[in-house]
């Protein structure tokens, strides 16, 4: 069965960072492309990050994703958190056909 478990979140003040692992299991992770999402309170998920199968192409915003094929794994780099990062981190592929996982928590104060 396919899923993923994400995991690195946290509180973290203003400014600082965060890495954000994410380990699939059950798909053909070395074809896929995988991506980051998140849903803050209130709000709808939304795509935050994606890469492509063999990291040739990566669409990003503030935040840098890669990837690591042989362990199966993705991971997003959150550098110069603002509080309006603050939500819950989801992985999948893109577009999102796993089974959400319950993501991890990232709360950044102000």
């Amino acid at each position: 069965q396919a899923q993923v478990l994400e995991s690195g979140g946290g509180l973290v003040q203003a400014g600082g960072s965060l890495r954000l692992s994410c380990a699939a299991s059950g798909i053909t992770f070395s074809i896929e492309t995988m991506a980051w999402y998140r849903q803050a309170p209130g709000k709808e998920r939304e795509l935050v990050a994606g890469i492509s199968s063999r990291a040739s192409t990566k669409y990003q915003g503030r935040f840098t994703i890669s990837r690591d094929n042989a362990k199966k794994t993705v991971y997003l780099q959150m550098n110069s958190l603002k509080p309006e990062d603050t939500a819950v981190y989801y992985c999948n592929t893109d577009p999102a056909s796993i089974n959400w996982g319950q993501g991890t928590q990232v709360t950044v104060s102000s």
